[in-house]
């Protein structure tokens, strides 16, 4: 990604610019993006990319494992969230000009910028594998920690290490406007009860918080990047038009709280959305291989967690699993932590842990394509964590009958909208062309009668680690499958 310097000389918001002489206005920084071509970004976002907690989103793949089963998917985190910063600009930009009655400041614009710029500084190694595969199991009291947690504190670790705080004050900002920043980056569910942001902006404003993370219907900037960004990589077509999004947003009056809204023309588009991430998870990011490849990093992560030491703030030292309390350590997590596994630099003569060197040989077999093997997948009929929990260890139970159970994994796959069962255009507020202050919900049946009536799947896969004990592993899944009423891959072939 190119950078320039602009020639347009309009980097400050209006309240800091009346207090510097022009010369010393520092030009906007001009990003050549493959996807949004050329964008500028204010010189503020350009100082919090060239800090040592951005630069390393460099080196996180966007797509995790992906890129082992997907030649074209070697795009990272850095790129996307250059791209969602720009994204929030345009489109905090695009409503503050069609409706200047909003009162969107300058600073308001700059605020989203850096809630999109930065929304993704807390992934870990390999993205989502990190905290969604990884953590879960090496250290489990922190279970529910997700990578919007970390970027939370990552944020605050940027903005100190680097003396930021005096700089964002210099171009305008003030201190209540990092928790604004903040909570776009993770924002509560919108519910429209009590307002709870008093401090940071007034409620006439809570439109600002569905820009790059919207809970209320999962429709953001963020999803607008990553579909666009991912499907150029993966060479898969994207069939929604962000950019017509951005055109036809409109903020109306719901219930006495302000909501980012649609032209009731876009309805097809936005189900062309969330159709576009179903399918995304279902050809890319769930891909059968694309999850054995991760299961088996997850699986040298673990071996390796103890072994590979990151240093900290005050000299301490962390293990991988532990390594997100501290933001110091945290920035020297990369994907290229599989890098130290594979080839360990070792001043002494003694030999390599055995769990390092197991940790070695499961990253050796995926360079040789020397895959955990698929066994197979069903559908299951519920969705309750617990019949779930419930099927997978009578599935456990039989398959350790005939095979150790270090040499299989069972992993469930959840394919949905975004909203689990639930259809997010429910939760979607339109208005009309005759009435553009007029926000009302579209009834399903008037929008078509081809939309689907299940929102969500889960899929059950079974993988097996050593090729000795597949073919019982096969036999065993196939007879479990019958015995409990579930359709195998082969079941439907012979229908």
């Amino acid at each position: 990604m190119q950078r320039t310097p602009s020639q347009i000389n309009t980097a400050l918001p209006s309240s800091t610019l009346s207090s510097r002489s022009s010369s010393n206005i520092i030009p906007h920084q001009v990003f050549n993006d493959p996807i949004h071509g050329h964008i500028e970004l204010p010189p503020l976002l350009v100082k919090i990319i060239d800090t040592p907690q951005f630069q390393r989103l460099r080196n996180i793949k966007q797509l995790g494992g992906g890129y082992f089963v997907f030649p074209g998917a070697s795009h990272n985190r850095f790129e996307h969230s250059i791209g969602v910063g720009y994204l929030a600009g345009e489109l905090a930009t695009a409503l503050k000009v069609k409706q200047p009655e909003l009162n969107i400041s300058d600073r308001d614009v700059l605020c989203v910028q850096i809630a999109g710029l930065c929304h993704d500084l807390g992934h870990g190694p390999f993205s989502h594998l990190f905290d969604g595969m990884f953590n879960p199991e090496a250290d489990p009291p922190t279970k529910d920690w997700k990578h919007e947690d970390a970027s939370l504190e990552m944020f605050d670790h940027l903005v100190v290490a680097n003396g930021l705080a005096q700089e964002m004050e210099r171009y305008g900002l003030i201190p209540t406007d990092l928790t604004f920043i903040k909570d776009m980056i993770k924002p509560l569910k919108s519910d429209d009860t009590e307002w709870l942001r008093e401090g940071e902006r007034h409620e006439n404003k809570s439109f600002l918080y569905e820009i790059v993370s919207n809970k209320q219907n999962g429709i953001d900037v963020d999803k607008f990047d990553y579909f666009a960004r991912d499907c150029h990589h993966l060479g898969i077509r994207n069939n929604f038009d962000h950019q017509r999004f951005i055109m036809f947003a409109r903020v109306c009056d719901v219930n006495g709280r302000k909501h980012i809204c649609s032209r009731d023309k876009e309805v097809a588009n936005l189900y062309d959305m969330f159709h576009t991430r179903n399918s995304l998870h279902r050809r890319a990011y769930q891909h059968r291989v694309t999850k054995s490849v991760e299961i088996m990093i997850k699986d040298a992560l673990l071996k390796a967690d103890q072994y590979i030491l990151t240093k900290g703030s005050g000299g301490t030292t962390l293990c991988l699993s532990k390594a997100k309390t501290d933001m110091e350590a945290y920035t020297k997590l990369t994907d290229q932590v599989i890098e130290k596994i594979l080839h360990p630099c070792s001043s002494s003569n003694e030999p390599t842990p055995p769990p390092l060197e197991e940790a070695r040989e499961i990253l050796e077999r995926i360079m040789s394509r020397d895959l955990y093997q698929f066994v197979g997948e069903t559908k299951l009929k519920k969705e309750d964590q617990e019949e779930i929990k419930k099927m997978k260890d009578s599935l456990e139970n039989e398959l350790v009958k005939v095979i150790r159970k270090d040499n299989f994994e069972i992993t469930v796959v959840t394919l949905d909208y975004g909203m689990k069962n639930k259809d997010p255009i429910n939760t979607t507020y339109f208005y009309t062309k005759a009435n553009p202050t007029e926000a009302f919900k579209i009834p399903r049946e008037q929008v078509s009668k081809l939309l689907p009536v299940c929102f969500a799947e889960k899929i059950l896969r079974v993988y097996c680690k050593n090729s000795a004990s597949l073919r019982d592993a096969k036999f065993c899944f196939q007879r479990w499958c019958h015995e409990n009423d579930f359709l195998t891959e082969r079941d439907r072939k012979t229908e």
